[in-house]
Formats: C-alpha cells, sequence, structure tokens
C-alpha cells in the first residue's frame, strides 16, 4: 500500500480521491488552508492519517507546509490537487502581491515540488483550458496585462502541465504526470458542469497508486485514465525551463538536482 499526500483535499476532488484511496487500504495526509478547515478535513475523511494546514497563496506557508510534510517521513506519491478557479473579477493580490490565482495554481505546486523530499510519484491536475493558455510567459505576475480570470486560469493549468514534464525530465527515478478531471459540478467547476463527477478523481487516484503498466510511466498527459494531447508547448524543453527560472525568480526557492 501506498502513503499518500494530497493538497486541497478538505473537499471536491482532492475529498473524493482522498475517499478513494483510503477505501483501497492506502495511507492517506489531507491538506487544507487553515487549521479549522483541515479539522473538517479530517471528520469527513476520518480514516486518513492526519491533515495538515498551509495557505498556498502564501509563499512563506507553502513553505511551512513543505516542513510539515517532511517531518512526516518520505511519501510514496504526492497529488498537487489544490486550485482556485477562474470566477476572481479582478486581479486579487496575496500577501507577497503576486496574482491569487497564479500563487496557487502555479507558484504553490512548484514550491512545493521543490521542497518536499522527492517521492516515487508525482501528480499534477491540470484542465482541458491549458490548451488556450499563454505559452509565451510574459507577464505572469499580471502587472500589464489587463486583468482576465479565466485566461489567468488557463496559463496556471498550462503551467501545472509544463511542470509535470518538466519533474519527469529533470527526475527520470519520479513518475511524473498530469490530467484533466473534466468539467465536473464542484465548488469550483458550478452546478452545471457537464462532465461526469464519479469519474473525476479516478486518474488521480490511478496514477498515484496503481502498479498497472500504463499507469507506471512518465511525462505523460490523461483524462479518465487514458492519454490525450497537450498544448504543443507542453513538451518544449525551453518553454519548461523558462517556467522553471520564472517560478525560482518569485520564490527564491530552487529546484533540487
Amino acid at each position: 500500500m501506498s502513503r499518500i499526500f494530497i493538497t486541497g483535499s478538505a473537499d471536491g476532488l482532492g475529498q473524493m480521491a482522498a475517499r478513494r484511496l483510503v477505501d483501497a487500504g492506502h495511507q492517506v495526509v489531507l491538506h487544507a488552508r487553515s487549521a479549522a478547515r483541515a479539522d473538517e478535513a479530517l471528520k469527513a475523511v476520518p480514516q486518513a492519517e492526519c491533515a495538515l494546514a498551509g495557505d498556498l497563496s502564501s509563499l512563506a506557508e507553502t513553505a511551512a507546509l513543505a516542513e510539515q510534510v517532511n517531518r512526516l517521513g518520505r511519501f510514496d506519491a504526492i497529488i498537487h490537487n489544490a486550485a482556485v478557479g477562474y470566477q476572481e473579477p479582478r486581479r486579487i493580490a496575496t500577501v507577497d502581491g503576486l496574482p491569487h490565482v497564479f500563487a496557487v495554481n502555479t507558484l504553490a505546486p512548484y514550491v512545493l515540488t521543490a521542497l518536499i523530499e522527492k517521492p516515487q510519484r508525482l501528480v499534477y491536475l491540470s484542465s482541458g483550458l491549458h490548451r488556450s493558455g499563454d505559452a509565451s510567459l510574459d507577464d505572469l505576475a499580471w502587472e500589464r496585462r489587463p486583468w482576465q480570470g479565466t485566461a489567468a486560469y488557463s496559463d496556471s493549468k498550462l503551467h501545472d502541465a509544463l511542470l509535470a514534464f518538466t519533474m519527469a525530465r529533470r527526475w527520470p527515478q519520479v513518475l511524473s504526470n498530469a490530467l484533466e478531471p473534466g468539467w465536473v459540478a464542484t465548488k469550483m467547476g458550478g452546478p452545471g458542469a457537464p462532465d461526469d463527477l464519479a469519474a473525476a478523481p479516478t486518474t488521480q487516484v490511478w496514477l498515484a497508486a496503481s502498479d498497472e503498466p500504463a499507469a507506471t510511466v512518465s511525462g505523460a498527459y490523461f483524462y479518465h485514465m487514458k492519454p490525450r494531447e497537450t498544448h504543443p508547448a507542453v513538451g518544449d524543453v525551453a518553454v519548461q525551463e523558462r517556467l522553471i527560472e520564472a517560478c525560482a525568480g518569485f520564490s527564491g526557492i530552487r529546484l533540487p538536482d
């Protein structure tokens, strides 16, 4: 059985994935943005090992969360599930002065990847909207562009796919993949979302814990456990490296070799 850490698992797809994993006998550590939310997460999935708290919109809290994870010992897999959506009508600045969407969806998984002891598997949740993301990586902090919530979200989900493929290349001993769960009726997706909610957590659970040959690959992108085409830039090493350098610049944290 595997030991798995899931970010953003107080509700939504993160909690659904946690339930499936503990039901299958795996050891799961939950995460929420605050201590109160972490308590709620543990009440919802009481079979979990514990629930950690850390606000991923803060670079300092994200780094502190990585320390908490490392104190618990090594994990077999980490599912980078936490994200905020595209409904933000304006550029909301974090405590670090960065756009909320960029901080949570892009920088947080980068920082956690850099600071948490290498697991055997990394799983990053992207979105079909990543295909309309801006691969130029210009103005990542949205300081010059007029704010567009959907575009900011699409960019961040492109970044998540780029991060997954980067880690597959840089860390060949780690299985690193990305996926899109579909547009489903979670708090983020909204009640009118058309895709199958029950199927939405399946791929991340499979990539995190399955020993099937199709799941034990690296540098791939999936939808419902099947490979799916990505934005052309996702496999571009130059674009990958530009994103990594940008994230290092914003966070002050570099990826280890």
